[in-house]
C-alpha cells in the first residue's frame, strides 16, 4: 500500500516567491530579460510589479500553468520576444498585437481554440509559433495573413483541413510548418511565396500538390521540403521515394499539370482522418 503525501490546497509560496524574487532582482539591476520558466505560475496576477517593467525586451513564461494572458501585457512596450510555450492558455488578448517591437511570439503547446479579432495587426512580428493547439482555418481572424514582416509561421499539430489562399500575402515568409494537421489540399498561392525555403507538410491527408509549388526554391542546400505521411497519388509517391527534389521536378512537368487539373475537376472524396486528436494535451480542460 503506497502512502501519498497529503494534497495541499495552499498555494506554493516557495515557487511564487521565486517569481517575485526574479522581478525584484530585475528591478534592482534594470535587467531587460526576465526568465520565469517553470516557476509554477498559474496567474500573472501573482507576480506584482511585472507590468511596470517598461524596459523588458524578453519575457519567458514557458512551462507554467497560466490560463489567461492579461491585456495589461501590452504595457511592456519594449518587448521583442515573448515565450508562453507549454501553458494552459485558452485565449489571447487582442492587445498583444499592438506591441510595437514584438518580433518573436511563441504560444505553442497551449489550449487555444481561436485567436482574437485583429490578431494580425503586429507591426514587426517575424516568428509566430502556434504549434500544438486546436486551431483551424475557420478561427483565424480576417487580418491573420497581413503580418507582412513574418518570416516563420509554425502551425503544426493543429486541426487545419485547408490553408487559406491569403497565405500568398506573406511575401517574406521563409519557413512554413503545417505538419500533423488534417490538410486535404493546399492553395496555388503557396507558389507566390518566393522566399520560402522550408515547407513542412508531413502527416496530413494530401493527395496532390499545386504545380505552382514547383516554382519555389525548396531543393537547395539550405532548403527543407517534408512530404512524408500523406496519401499521395502514385506518381508523387514514386518520386518521393527518390527524394523531394524529384517531386519538385515532377511538379514542373506538363504531365503533372494534366494530372493535377484532372484530379481537381474530379473532386474525389478526401482520405480519412487517421489521427485521433481527442487525446491531445491541448484538448484538456483545466
Amino acid at each position: 500500500m503506497s502512502h501519498h503525501p497529503p494534497v495541499s490546497c495552499i498555494p506554493n509560496t516557495g515557487k511564487m516567491s521565486k517569481a517575485k524574487k526574479v522581478i525584484e532582482e530585475a528591478k534592482e539591476i534594470n535587467n531587460p530579460e526576465i526568465d520565469l520558466v517553470d516557476k509554477g505560475i498559474s496567474s500573472l496576477d501573482e507576480i506584482p510589479g511585472l507590468f511596470t517593467l517598461a524596459n523588458i525586451t524578453r519575457l519567458s513564461l514557458s512551462h507554467n500553468k497560466i490560463q489567461v494572458v492579461p491585456a495589461a501585457l501590452a504595457n511592456l512596450m519594449n518587448l521583442e520576444i515573448l515565450n508562453f510555450a507549454n501553458n494552459h492558455n485558452e485565449e489571447l488578448p487582442v492587445s498583444l498585437s499592438s506591441l510595437p517591437k514584438l518580433r518573436i511570439l511563441n504560444v505553442s503547446l497551449n489550449r487555444l481554440y481561436g485567436l482574437p479579432r485583429g490578431f494580425g495587426a503586429f507591426p514587426v512580428l517575424e516568428i509566430l509559433d502556434l504549434t500544438y493547439n486546436n486551431l483551424n482555418e475557420k478561427v483565424l481572424p480576417g487580418n491573420f495573413f497581413m503580418i507582412e514582416s513574418l518570416r516563420a509561421l509554425y502551425l503544426g499539430d493543429n486541426d487545419f483541413e485547408y490553408l487559406p489562399p491569403e497565405i500568398g500575402n506573406l511575401k517574406n515568409l521563409q519557413i512554413l510548418s503545417m505538419r500533423e494537421n488534417d490538410l486535404i489540399e493546399v492553395p496555388r498561392e503557396l507558389g507566390q511565396l518566393s522566399r520560402l525555403r522550408e515547407l513542412h507538410l508531413q502527416g496530413n491527408r494530401l493527395v496532390v500538390l499545386p504545380p505552382e509549388i514547383g516554382s519555389l526554391d525548396l531543393v537547395g542546400n539550405k532548403s527543407v521540403l517534408r512530404l512524408e505521411g500523406n496519401f499521395w497519388v502514385p506518381p508523387i509517391e514514386d518520386q518521393l521515394k527518390l527524394g523531394p527534389s524529384h517531386v519538385v521536378d515532377y511538379l514542373r512537368s506538363e504531365t503533372y499539370r494534366v494530372l493535377y487539373s484532372r484530379h481537381m475537376s474530379a473532386k474525389p472524396p478526401p482520405p480519412p482522418q487517421t489521427l485521433d486528436k481527442s487525446k491531445k494535451a491541448s484538448r484538456a480542460r483545466s
